[in-house]
């Protein structure tokens, strides 16, 4: 494992990180999700990502069970608000931050985590509140340092722009060969203000790992094929984004990669991405992405991802 810096912060990540997205608390049993995260632990993976909202605060709970007897210093923890927890509970207001802060730490079992984030920028609440609140939750010791999901360049620059108002430290975006959306204006607005990437869904839901095959059904044991894991899979699945993402094969077995290592090799090529976050429902899983930190794809490779996808990219 490879390790990078998480912005202007003193954290240290893998490359490869750990998520609980549809699968910790939803999709995947406790047996299962406990090997994933010890295979993680055991590929040198420290970095954990969850949120409040991942099965209703169910995701920080078992993980919360499941770190219990891990050191605390052996793994990053992050974790975000935003999305409703309730209908009341929802947002990023002062009173929100605070409640939604309090409630994650007692489902995950810990003081403090490293990073806290917003999941969504909140158009109903100041900036100024938001802000405010952040900075005072890291005065509290509550949470090292903030960050936030998918915002806009306008939206993270007025962020920088409050006075007296802790820093981010790290945007988490969509970001995959398939979504490119944040190479024109976040990445440059971020570099500039250290703030790194944790980029999601770098394997577009599985997509990429080309196990998908256009004309035919997915997989059994596929989050395509999981009722409680595939509502966001959407037109990745087409016929056409399925036949290009088989093109690739070539360019895999010409580094000597898996599918995934591929194109989790391409998200790390970008030196503002720090992490890239995994979600897996098996060990092995884990395994292979752990297995693309260190990688460096040489230009022609790059070039030929670039031809292979063309049309068939959002960004």
């Amino acid at each position: 494992m490879e390790y990078r810096r998480l912005g202007d912060s003193d954290l240290t990540v893998s490359e490869i990180a750990l998520g609980s997205w549809l699968t910790y608390g939803a999709g995947v049993e406790q047996d299962a999700a406990r090997a994933c995260l010890h295979a993680a632990f055991d590929a040198g993976i420290n970095f954990i990502d969850t949120a409040n909202v991942y099965g209703r605060g169910a995701a920080e709970q078992v993980l919360g069970e499941l770190l219990a007897d891990i050191p605390r210093d052996r793994y990053v923890l992050a974790t975000k608000l935003f999305f409703p927890m309730t209908a009341e509970d929802k947002g990023l207001s002062s009173a929100q931050i605070e409640k939604q802060l309090d409630a994650s730490l007692a489902r995950l079992g810990v003081d403090y985590v490293d990073l806290y984030q917003c999941h969504r920028y909140d158009p109903e609440t100041p900036l100024d509140e938001t802000m405010e609140a952040l900075t005072r939750a890291v005065e509290a010791g509550k949470a090292r340092y903030v960050g936030f999901s998918e915002w806009t360049r306008a939206q993270i620059q007025a962020s920088l722009d409050v006075p007296g108002a802790v820093k981010f430290v790290s945007s988490q975006p969509q970001y995959s060969m398939l979504w490119r959306r944040i190479e024109e204006a976040v990445i440059p607005v971020c570099e500039a203000n250290g703030i790194s990437q944790i980029v999601w869904s770098p394997l577009a839901q599985g997509v990429l790992t080309g196990k998908y095959r256009p004309g035919m059904p997915p997989p059994s044991d596929s989050r395509a094929a999981d009722d409680r894991m595939n509502a966001f899979i959407g037109d990745l699945m087409s016929d056409s984004v399925l036949d290009a993402v088989q093109r690739l094969r070539p360019v895999a077995d010409d580094a000597g990669l898996s599918m995934a290592q591929l194109a989790l090799a391409w998200v790390l090529r970008q030196p503002g991405v720090a992490s890239a976050i995994i979600g897996a429902t098996r060990p092995q899983q884990v395994r292979d992405n752990a297995a693309a930190a260190g990688i460096r794809l040489d230009q022609p490779s790059l070039d030929a991802i670039d031809t292979i996808l063309e049309g068939v990219t959002r960004g």
